[in-house]
Formats: structure tokens, sequence, C-alpha cells
């Protein structure tokens, strides 16, 4: 069995009727070139300028770039995947703080919503010494594992900072993902330095495919996004990479098929052992 998959490369602002226009445009390009799985990237509608921005308050049913892939779906019978859009979260105590979902979803051929995932791991770290990133002051944690059931494979769900936390892939894997969404909006800076090595490491230790969309290119305030979306096979090789500046459709033909062969060959998911520690280490 064989899937014909895109990442849909984008640069996205802060106008979301802009970033559904371009987006679509690029998706109608896959779809022409014989695409059936399209996987669009980290905030794919809509990327803060500054902290002044904030999202509209949509519900993923009636969020407008949502309803559009929707529409495509439908149309042209293909499977897409929102790397995520913001979604209100529900306040944990009454003085929490206001916050939002980063949320996955997926899109079955005819246009129905069959799942969705919030993002676990939040990106709260200090970059090239000066760049201060606090994803937690915004954004609420996710709590579950997420797999989308699809006509190649189950899908593990994952998105951007998700990719640094090995057993949470291996977790997924052992639960059935032969695949793995990790649509992102990487800096410049961690980029350049790992997002290559992350994510053939996932694709290695997991014997899966992996497709990762990502933002890339200059945003609203100044931010920069490294691109290079990638598909990685169960080897880990790259079966396609996009450029590092440019919006753009990056597709590959997937031979699902290696996935048993890779993991019959080398069946590290099945040699888990348990292990003591000593008396003075402790997690």
């Amino acid at each position: 069995m064989t899937l014909r998959a895109a990442c849909i490369q984008l640069t996205a602002t802060n106008d979301l009727t802009a970033n559904c226009a371009h987006a679509e445009a690029l998706m109608r390009k896959a779809i022409a070139q014989g695409a059936r799985f399209l996987a669009l990237p980290e905030n794919a509608f809509f990327m803060r300028g500054s902290d002044k921005d904030a999202p509209a308050p949509y519900t993923v049913e009636t969020h407008p770039g949502v309803r559009l892939c929707q529409g495509l779906a439908r149309e042209h019978g293909v499977w897409i995947l929102i790397g995520s859009i913001f979604v209100p979260a529900p306040p944990r105590t009454p003085e929490s703080p206001a916050k939002w979902f980063n949320r996955t979803v997926v899109i079955n051929d005819q246009g129905e919503l069959v799942m969705q995932y919030d993002k676990i791991h939040l990106f709260d770290a200090m970059i090239g010494g000066d760049q201060m990133y606090r994803e937690s002051d915004r954004i609420q944690y996710g709590e579950h594992l997420a797999l989308a059931t699809t006509p190649w494979g189950r899908m593990g769900l994952t998105i951007c900072y998700d990719m640094r936390f090995p057993h949470l892939y291996r977790d997924l894997a052992k639960a059935g993902a032969t695949l793995f969404a990790a649509p992102a909006a990487f800096t410049y800076v961690t980029g350049v330095a790992h997002w290559h090595v992350l994510l053939r490491a996932r694709a290695i230790e997991t014997g899966s495919f992996i497709l990762a969309p990502g933002q890339c290119g200059y945003h609203p305030g100044g931010r920069r996004t490294y691109g290079h979306s990638l598909i990685v096979d169960p080897w880990g090789n790259i079966l396609a990479e996009a450029s590092e500046d440019h919006p753009q459709v990056l597709l590959a033909d997937l031979d699902i098929t290696q996935v048993a062969q890779v993991r019959r060959d080398l069946p590290c998911l099945q040699h888990d052992r348990a292990y003591r520690t000593t008396d003075d280490f402790s997690i």
C-alpha cells in the first residue's frame, strides 16, 4: 500500500482570512498532484505578532479554517490534518486565567472530524540567551494521547515541542501508531541545531513514518521559524525536505509496508526490560 502524503509549509500571520486563502491555494496544489493525506503546520491559520494579538474565540466546529478543510476534504475525497488551531480552554479553577488549547484536528475524506489532540508539552524556554518563550502563559496543556485511525494505519498525534519527549512517541507506537504527525512552528535557532536530529531519531526509535509540516520565514513581531518541513521513513531516511524560507507543498510516496519490515528486522519496541535503580537514585 502506498500513500502520497503532502506537508503544507506556510508563513502564517495574524490575519486569519489571508492565512486561510494561502493555505487553500497550497492544499489545492497538493491535491492536483495526487496527495491523499495533507498535513498543515502548527498555528496553521493564526500566528501571533505580539502579546496583544489574540485569536478569535472559535470552537472547532465554527472555526473558518476547519470549515475550509472540511469542504476540501469532501470535495476531493482527501484526509487533512490541521497542525493546530487555538480553541478556548475552560478554566481549571475559578481563579485560573483564560487560556487556549493548541489543538490538532484530523478530518477524514468525508469531511468529518475524526480526532483531536491538545498539545501536551508546552514550550517554556530561553533561546539564544535573550529570547524567552512562555507558551504556558497563554496555552493550557493537554492531558491525553491521541491516535487517528486512517486507511494507511494509525497516526500518532504530536505538536512541535512534543518531539523532544521520546517516551510520548514510544507510548503511541506501542498503542499502534505506524505514522506520526509532528506539525511545528519551530524557532530558527533551535531548528538549525535540533530539527533534523529529533525527527529522524523519533522515526528510527519507533520504526514509523514522520510527517512534519512546519512554519517558515518571518512572521509579525519579527519571529522567524525554521521551515525545512520533513517527511521521514521508518529507517530514518529523509524522503522529502522543504526549503528554509518559502511556503510550498512537500510530497512523498510512502510505502506503508516498510513499517512492518523495519519493525520485524529491528524489533526494539518489543525489547523493553525492567531494571533496578540504586538506593540513591530517584526520578
